[in-house]
């Protein structure tokens, strides 16, 4: 068993987030493994694919360049995965928590008879007994998430079967270049090889894509809002600090299933993972499953009438009142005192 791999999704020739943060990854696990990391493009118009990917440590990027693999559909990436990992053996296989990883990730998971972790939150690499066999396994990916609702975190492992994959959501994984002048090879795949003809019975004839006008994920500023906000009504006070900070408005999966905010805007678990500069909870409680996806803000504020909130415990600052009497203060102040 070889090489780290990381499958990357593109839209417009620009690879995503997800992947780039799977290849930073990547990049560290395959260090304390001593093996190379690949990343695997399919699509069409891949040129400028290298330039994006290789800082990020990538040693080997195979490109399947064809106008019938974009865009995504399940057959053609399943079949070129499945016979690319056949012929190539990695040990660890990583892809994004997205609708395309968890259609794909399963499909090549399951031909391969190799399992797979959705969502993972973590991924290390660390040694496994099996007592009931007498058997120590080395060198195994730990893949790491919530479990029962996030009320424990399972370290699940693979020791017999190979690739050991696992799907991580966006944002989970931070971004990091590793080397801006860093050069990997290139090796473009004949994709005849490796999907069949009858693959492609299934053409997109038209898409249509609208771009979400949430921007959690690259907002600096977080006004985040929870049940204990009272109701959609006092969410406007969250809406109105947002736009004094140049700041995005997010919410707790409590006040999202009290209708107070919309679901794009849920942080946690079941919603998006951030990492702000700053990090505002107003009446937020502070269950696992939300500081799962805002624990690494670098600055976290919590407004909250309950001075024993347990998200008080990771916050660098706590002011202790209702959110109508506070908001409204900070508010004006800083309209006061910012240019």
């Amino acid at each position: 068993m070889n090489n780290v791999f990381v499958y990357l999704e593109i839209e417009d020739s620009v690879v995503s987030d997800v992947s780039l943060e799977l290849l930073t990854k990547g990049r560290s696990l395959a260090d304390r493994l001593g093996v190379k990391l690949e990343a695997i493009a399919a699509g069409y118009k891949l040129d400028n694919t290298g330039m994006q990917i290789f800082p990020y440590g990538v040693d080997i990027l195979y490109i399947a360049d064809d106008k019938r693999l974009y865009p995504y559909t399940s057959l053609p990436h399943t079949s070129l995965l499945v016979n690319l990992f056949k012929q190539q053996q990695p040990q660890i296989a990583l892809m994004g928590a997205t609708s395309v990883g968890r259609d794909l990730g399963p499909r090549v998971s399951s031909a391969l008879y190799s399992g797979l972790t959705a969502d993972c939150t973590s991924l290390e690499i660390g040694d496994y007994e099996d007592k009931k066999n007498n058997k120590t396994y080395h060198n195994l990916l730990y893949q790491i998430r919530p479990a029962f609702g996030g009320n424990i975190v399972a370290t699940i492992v693979n020791p017999d079967c190979r690739p050991q994959m696992a799907t991580v959501r966006q944002g989970v994984m931070k971004k990091e270049i590793r080397d801006v002048n860093y050069k990997g090879e290139t090796q473009y795949l004949d994709v005849s090889k490796y999907v069949e003809d009858t693959d492609f019975v299934i053409e997109i004839i038209e898409r249509h894509i609208e771009k979400s006008k949430v921007n959690l994920g690259g907002a600096s500023i977080i006004v985040s809002g929870g049940y204990g906000v009272g109701s959609a009504e006092n969410f406007k006070l969250l809406y109105e600090l947002a736009e004094v900070l140049g700041a995005e408005v997010g919410a707790s999966r409590a006040s999202v299933d009290a209708g107070f905010a919309e679901h794009e805007r849920q942080i946690g678990q079941t919603g998006v993972t951030v990492r702000p500069k700053l990090y505002i909870a107003c009446g937020i409680s502070g269950q696992i499953q939300h500081i799962a996806g805002m624990q690494e803000s670098s600055l976290i504020i919590s407004i909250n009438s309950d001075p024993a909130a347990p998200i008080n415990n990771i916050a660098d600052y706590v002011i202790t009142g209702t959110i109508e009497d506070v908001l409204p203060k900070m508010i004006k102040y800083y309209k006061q005192n910012s240019k």
